[in-house]
């Protein structure tokens, strides 16, 4: 007797239930645990650092410039650690690229923040991507992370660029979101360059500016316009993204 062929195919993938995700291994943890123990234990270790990442947590540009150029060589160190840091502690990550921009000029200083901060999110990513999901639901709040981890499934290379792009968009959660829903490291990567860019690039240009800072300066009322229109395109570009079908494209 022939089969059923309502049976020969399998069962309904449409019913079938779903796979709980792996859960991390006790080591994964304690690597994640001992690599954020290390963070903290460098900020307790170092006065320095201590210094002028307490500075960068209130908003303080000229505490922070202070002790970038009181550590003359060790001042690009300096503001890498800050960097990587901003990965456990959320804080004005324009803070730090003003700063810079004082202490070591427009192009140096532009070069040394965008290495900084792509080395913090591609930590922040390999963490989402393969440790410790459970510490990041409970960190950010399960209904947070979730949230924004379906957003950048959903949304792609457009929704990646677009909260890049906005600075109200916390830097780490966008990082640790796109591990964990397994974004490619290249989309990952050439995004996080492309539209943490221009922001940066503002900041770091006020920080060259601090000392004869003026608001009827033509530039800085440009580099405010551009903030502006920063706004206004990542907010575009996430609504299209949301609006629009997904489309997977394995060359990102």
């Amino acid at each position: 007797m022939d089969p059923d062929p309502d049976n020969a195919a399998g069962p309904d993938p449409d019913n079938a239930p779903m796979s709980a995700p792996p859960r991390p291994s006790l080591a994964a943890v304690g690597v994640t645990l001992g690599g954020l123990a290390l963070l903290a234990g460098l900020v307790l270790a170092i006065p320095d650092l201590r210094a002028a990442f307490d500075a960068a947590v209130h908003g303080d540009t000229a505490g922070v410039r202070s002790h970038i150029k009181g550590l003359g060589l060790a001042g690009p160190l300096l503001l890498l650690a800050l960097a990587l840091l901003h990965s456990v502690v959320f804080y004005p990550a324009e803070i730090v690229d003003a700063a810079a921009g004082f202490a070591y000029g427009f192009f140096g200083a532009l070069a040394l923040m965008m290495l900084g901060w792509l080395a913090s999110g591609l930590f922040c990513f390999a963490v989402g991507h393969r440790v410790a999901r459970p510490l990041l639901d409970r960190w950010f709040g399960t209904e947070r992370f979730e949230r924004t981890e379906a957003a950048i499934e959903r949304g792609g290379a457009t929704l990646l660029l677009a909260v890049r792009l906005l600075p109200i968009v916390p830097f780490s959660l966008v990082s640790y979101a796109a591990g964990a829903a397994r974004v490619p490291l290249w989309r990952f990567t050439w995004t996080t360059v492309v539209g943490y860019l221009p922001i940066t690039v503002l900041a770091v240009y006020f920080g060259t500016r601090l000392e004869g800072l003026s608001l009827t300066d033509p530039l800085v009322l440009g580099s405010a316009a551009a903030l502006l229109a920063l706004l206004a395109l990542g907010h575009w570009i996430m609504r299209r993204g949301a609006a629009g079908p997904k489309v997977a494209d394995s060359r990102d």
